[in-house]
C-alpha cells in the first residue's frame, strides 16, 4: 500500500512539473484569408491547435490535410484548429488555391514570419505546431511534420480533464 501511495505521490508530482512548467503564447493579431483580423486571444476558453506552415514546405502540404480531418474529428468539443501561414507577401496568392484544391476547412491566418516562429518558440521550424490549453498556456511544441496521434493524444487528455500524467511538452519530428 505504501508503495502505491508513493508511485501515485510521484506521478502527481511529474503532472505538476509539467503542468508548471507550461508557458503563456506572446499576442498574436493576424488576418485571415478573408482579410478579416483575427486574435489568438479571441480563442481563449478554448483548446487550440496552432500550427505553422507555408505553401513551399513540403511536409507542411502533407500534414495540413490531416489537421483538416482532425479538426472534422473534434468538431463540438471545444477545440478550435488555426493553421498559421508564414508565406511571404510574395507567396499569399498561392494559399487559397492550395486550401480549395485540397479541400482543407480549416481558420488559415496569413501574416506569420520567422520572426513570428521565434517569438512562439519554434525556432525557424515548419510544419511546428502548439497546442494550448483554455487558458492559453503551451501544453505541446511539435517541432516538425505532427503525427495525428501526437495531437490526438494531447487533446484527449486535455478534453478527459488531465486524468493520466501530463503528455511530453516537446516532441522533435524532423
Amino acid at each position: 500500500m505504501k508503495k502505491l501511495i508513493a508511485i501515485a505521490l510521484c506521478m502527481a508530482c511529474i503532472c505538476v512539473t509539467r503542468i508548471a512548467d507550461a508557458k503563456s503564447v506572446p499576442s498574436l493579431v493576424l488576418k485571415d484569408t478573408a482579410g478579416h483580423s483575427q486574435k489568438l486571444s479571441g480563442l481563449h476558453g478554448q483548446i487550440v491547435v496552432l500550427s505553422f506552415w507555408a505553401t513551399w514546405c513540403a511536409p507542411c502540404r502533407e500534414e495540413l490535410p490531416r489537421l483538416s480531418k482532425l479538426s472534422e474529428e473534434f468538431a463540438g468539443r471545444n477545440v478550435h484548429f488555426v493553421a498559421v501561414s508564414i508565406d511571404d507577401a510574395k507567396d499569399r496568392g498561392k494559399i487559397e488555391p492550395y486550401l480549395m484544391k485540397q479541400d482543407i476547412h480549416l481558420d488559415v491566418w496569413v501574416g506569420g514570419s520567422a520572426e513570428l516562429l521565434g517569438r512562439f518558440g519554434m525556432g525557424d521550424i515548419v510544419p511546428g505546431t502548439l497546442i494550448l490549453d483554455e487558458q492559453g498556456q503551451v501544453i505541446t511544441r511539435i517541432m516538425g511534420e505532427a503525427k495525428d496521434e501526437d495531437i490526438r493524444s494531447r487533446l484527449d487528455w486535455l478534453l478527459n480533464g488531465r486524468q493520466d500524467p501530463a503528455p511530453e511538452q516537446m516532441l522533435k519530428r524532423y
